[in-house]
């Protein structure tokens, strides 16, 4: 039964740090940030937890891109 106790607190460990990476996970492959800021949004992420991510969703990018069309 301590196999088990021990199997089942692995599980549960590795799926509270799963939980944990998931924002990080999320901004890396966005396409919304890039580069610097794209770091920038990860470390506050890492650094602040979850309160970051909202303020990524909300607020990323912080400076829009500018677009060049060249569908002639």
């Amino acid at each position: 039964m301590d196999l088990i106790g021990s199997l089942f607190a692995l599980v549960a460990v590795l799926f509270c740090i799963l939980i944990w990476m998931l924002p990080i996970l999320f901004i890396a492959g966005s396409d919304r940030t890039y580069g610097k800021e794209k770091v920038a949004w990860i470390l506050a992420v890492i650094f602040i937890s979850w309160f970051a991510w909202v303020f990524y969703l909300l607020l990323a990018p912080l400076k829009r891109r500018q677009t060049s069309e060249y569908y002639r």
